[in-house]
């Protein structure tokens, strides 16, 4: 009988327990960086639907989530004003996401800047960093974590 007691009393502590973890875990802002480093506009468009998709799957639980998308090399292009495919969504979305940057690697720009012999544009929504991989590494050491469509 007292086993069974003890028994009962661990399952009730342990599901206390449980709940409680459960409940502090709420309210937890979560960190996410996204790499683009092509100019594909499916991988640009699956960037931006991981961005939608994890916002509704963690603000159901009471969650929040701040995002970084990364763009460098051929991936700039996603943020460059003259040749953005996904131009339009980026605005919108960067209205209505709170949280939401988005950073243009400066290596990239000076490099493109130096072929196409004029100044890189980028969309407003987007801020140049000093290096697309050394931006990422920053924010991976931050606690952030790493997605790559």
């Amino acid at each position: 009988m007292t086993i069974r007691l003890l028994s009962v009393v661990c399952a009730l502590l342990m599901a206390t327990a449980i709940t409680s973890t459960g409940a502090v875990a709420a309210g937890k802002e979560h960190n996410l960086v996204i790499h683009v480093d092509e100019n594909d506009k499916q991988k640009m468009t699956i960037a931006l639907n991981m961005v939608e998709q994890t916002i509704k799957l963690w603000e159901a639980r009471g969650d929040t989530v701040k995002f970084e998308i990364v763009a460098h090399g051929p991936g700039l292009h996603m943020l460059r004003a003259d040749t953005s495919p996904v131009r339009k969504r980026i605005g919108l979305m960067s209205t209505q996401i709170e949280g939401l940057r988005f950073s243009a690697c400066a290596n990239t720009m000076r490099r493109v800047k130096a072929k196409e012999d004029k100044e890189v544009k980028l969309l407003p929504e987007a801020e140049p960093v000093p290096g697309g991989v050394f931006r990422i590494m920053q924010l991976q050491e931050a606690g952030y974590s790493y997605i790559r469509p």
